[in-house]
């Protein structure tokens, strides 16, 4: 087995997406674009997509980090615009895709059509929130956005499966399909809530970090492939597991979350940087296959599917942003999108990305009655193109439109002050938890000991509100950053220090490793993460 391709798509892709960074166009932008010139590089190797590789072991753990990240509460609370985007917009893009393909493309089945509905049907979990986050989009509508491509692809893979039925002729019905439907949803869901609990049991009662967290790695993987073994939803399985254990994360241990944290986001950028790159790499492969249709014929195609595609998200999201408004009986429903500003961000961010790809790919070559499946090679040419289009122009227009339509910033002030209060209460709860233990004659200390322990209190009690002070008028920064920047200079002091013992041969490799390893967590704890 060859692996040095892969090792140059996950090499080349980190490079790209590293890259990135120091421009305004993101990530996956770059990465698509990388791929599709390195396409055409001379020795590049092919890179086709195996749905059998992508939906198992690429789109589980992506699932995974992203469900991590989220919020169980912002999305409780945000439940019905969620529900209407993964399941009512999805299987809407689905009927009208799939039409408007079926009358556009003479000789189409319409059944082939609603295959293809489904596979451009959801869109991309990574793409609208790395564009979200980095434009600072409003955290509510963030939080629909993610919550949407969380589930939509349970919603648009059970779609495919029943319209792809039909389409290889094994007589498929609308009751079947809505039965298979609840079947994958409730399904996925159980499997979901069976496995949460003992393996969040598991992650509390271990007790070696690496041990937890080679675990971590293996849940996304267990949980998908637990539920497709019942014929159940695999995506909605890693999704629940992973939102209630993001959601009691604070129950284990610091040192797994410390590690864990660190895993994931390497694996994040890892696959998500070789998915975009991907994306951009299939083009020789989907253009050698479109060989017996006319170029002229089939970018007419892909720019009309491209347009009902962008359309079809605008008609089905400014109804559900004003339906739920006009059947409550306050006027106005909590937890639902605005018709103005909202929705209309929320209708542009409809870029699609691997998984419409993946599935595209997984079409049989041939129906039950041998014959081959109608339109398969321009089925996968619409969905790259549509693919490529979304991204292209929904993802390098996304940031403009936000800055153009002036969301609200985010209130700091407020936001540091709601952070000092939090703190001043846990602070007032851990000194009385200190007074308490130093009255136990068991838990005596010395006085200086005792004295550290509460200066350490103080010092994170006052560091938040001095956030709000005043700042240097020679460096511009806060006490707090003063502070930390102090802080750290003495500790690269010390740092210095060892490693010069290690090379002079006063102490060894793993005395250097426990000594660092000390002040690594010191600079943590001094540093609050910023990115």
């Amino acid at each position: 087995m060859d692996v040095m391709p892969l090792l140059l798509l996950v090499a080349g892709s980190a490079a790209v997406a590293g890259a990135a960074r120091r421009t305004p166009v993101p990530a996956p932008l770059l990465l698509v674009a990388a791929g599709l010139a390195v396409s055409y590089v001379p020795g590049v190797p092919d890179y086709t997509l195996d749905p059998h590789v992508v939906l198992p072991l690429l789109l589980p753990p992506l699932l995974y980090t992203a469900a991590g990240d989220s919020s169980y509460l912002d999305l409780r609370a945000q439940v019905r615009p969620v529900a209407l985007l993964s399941v009512g917009y999805v299987l809407f893009a689905t009927f009208v895709v799939g039409w408007a393909t079926y009358l556009l493309v003479p000789g189409l089945p319409l059944t082939a059509a609603l295959v293809f509905g489904a596979v451009v049907a959801p869109p991309d979990a990574v793409a609208a929130t790395a564009v979200a986050r980095r434009v600072g989009l409003p955290s509510r509508i963030t939080t629909i956005l993610q919550g949407e491509s969380l589930l939509n692809d349970a919603t648009a893979i059970t779609a495919y499966k029943v319209a792809l039925a039909a389409a290889v002729g094994e007589g498929a019905t609308w009751a079947g399909g809505i039965a298979e439907f609840l079947v994958a949803a409730v399904g996925g869901i159980g499997v979901g809530l069976v496995l949460m609990v003992p393996i969040h049991w598991l992650r509390t009662h271990l007790r070696e970090a690496m041990l937890q967290n080679t675990l971590s790695l293996l849940i996304p993987f267990v949980a998908y492939a637990a539920a497709e073994q019942v014929h159940a939803s695999g995506v909605l399985a890693v999704v629940v597991v992973a939102l209630h254990l993001g959601h009691r994360a604070w129950e284990v241990d610091f040192a797994t979350r410390l590690q864990e944290g660190a895993v994931w986001k390497m694996v994040a950028f890892v696959l998500e940087s070789a998915v975009f790159a991907l994306i951009g790499l299939q083009l020789p492969v989907v253009l050698r296959g479109l060989g017996e249709y006319e170029g002229a014929d089939a970018a007419r195609y892909a720019l009309a599917v491209f347009l009902v595609v962008v359309a079809a998200r605008f008609v089905w999201v400014f109804p559900a942003a004003l339906l739920p408004r006009a059947l409550s009986s306050r006027g106005h429903a909590q937890g639902e999108i605005s018709p103005g500003k909202a929705a209309g961000t929320i209708g542009w961010a409809g870029m699609r990305g691997v998984v419409s790809l993946a599935i595209a790919f997984s079409i049989p070559l041939t129906t039950h009655g041998d014959e081959p499946f109608p339109h398969r090679n321009l089925i996968l040419f619409l969905t790259f193109t549509t693919v490529i289009g979304t991204l292209v122009v929904q993802g390098l227009t996304l940031p403009p439109l936000i800055r153009l339509l002036k969301f609200p910033g985010r209130d700091a002030q407020a936001e540091t002050l709601a952070e000092a209060n939090a703190q001043a209460q846990a602070s007032r709860a851990a000194e009385r938890r200190l007074d308490e233990l130093l009255a136990d004659e068991r838990n005596t200390l010395p006085g200086p000991l005792a004295d550290r322990l509460r200066a350490v209190l103080e010092r994170r009690r006052n560091a938040v509100w001095e956030r709000l002070g005043q700042v240097n008028p020679v460096t511009g920064e806060s006490v707090d950053d003063t502070y930390r920047r102090l802080s750290r200079e003495m500790i690269s002091a010390e740092r210095e220090v060892f490693v010069k013992l290690r090379n002079g041969r006063y102490i060894d490799d793993e005395m250097l490793r426990t000594l660092l390893r000390r002040l690594d967590l010191e600079e943590a704890a001094a540093y609050r993460e910023t990115a």
